[in-house]
């Protein structure tokens, strides 16, 4: 019962966002979460409403530091946690945890937090961007654009005194819901929903922030894709978008 009161809550606090249908900068959300974690059902709901969102690209990275509990997380992904365990080191953290939720790559939030992460979203929604990252898929391929703008184009140049990269230029896969019957640990008897559970990440190239670039790979499969461009080294997520 207690989870379903959780959701609820967080599902009114996300009631008051504005609902800005293909309104640009997108803000990346990426939920580090487990099928063990007896604290995460609340938070992977609120992945189920982010995910709803056109302005949001949600992302839930699965990890397996509770694996040893009792249950496999199915999802789970030791690059997850590496990535989580990046992000602790990069912002000098002692520890990880779940559920947490990474803003923009920037910001970090208990994922069951709704009203912060409402903060945190509006916050990064009013920052200029400095990159436009433009993302198509065609056939089997996709093709990203890259462009420094505002005041990152007025800062380029050898007598600026600013230097925007590196970014690493991301790709990550992901499939948009999936359901999980928990037979054992503490979730045990319970099924779930999970939404935009990533199951693939590349990366896919780098760039100095620069001279307009473009890249292009190839991708199988029809799952979803979103770009993100980050500053190298778990900095600041400054461009992202789905590959539609």
């Amino acid at each position: 019962m207690k989870f379903v009161t959780a959701a609820l809550a967080i599902m009114c606090a996300f009631a008051t966002l504005p609902q800005r249908a293909g309104a640009e900068p997108v803000v990346v959300v990426e939920l580090f979460t487990s099928q063990g974690c007896s604290s995460c059902p609340p938070a992977d709901a609120l992945m189920v409403k982010l995910a709803r969102r056109a302005d949001v690209i949600g992302l839930a990275l699965h990890v397996d530091y509770w694996d040893y509990i009792g249950w496999k997380d199915e999802f789970a992904n030791p690059g997850h946690t590496l990535r989580q365990k990046g992000y602790a080191h990069a912002a000098r953290r002692k520890m990880v945890y779940t559920p947490q939720m990474i803003v923009n790559g920037q910001d970090d939030v208990v994922g069951v937090h709704a009203m912060e992460l409402a903060d945190l979203i509006a916050k990064h929604k009013r920052v200029p961007p400095t990159v436009s990252v433009q993302v198509t898929r065609t056939g089997g391929a996709v093709v990203v654009r890259m462009q420094a703008i505002g005041d990152g184009a007025a800062n380029l140049g050898p007598d600026s005194g600013s230097y925007l990269g590196p970014y690493d230029v991301h790709l990550v896969r992901f499939t948009p819901m999936q359901r999980a019957q928990i037979t054992r640990g503490e979730l045990a008897g319970r099924d779930f929903e999970y939404a935009n559970t990533v199951d693939g990440w590349t990366v896919i190239g780098q760039w100095d922030g620069q001279a307009p670039t473009t890249l292009k790979v190839d991708i199988d499969g029809d799952r979803p894709a979103v770009v993100l461009v980050q500053r190298s080294g778990f900095g600041a997520i400054v461009a992202a978008a789905r590959a539609d």
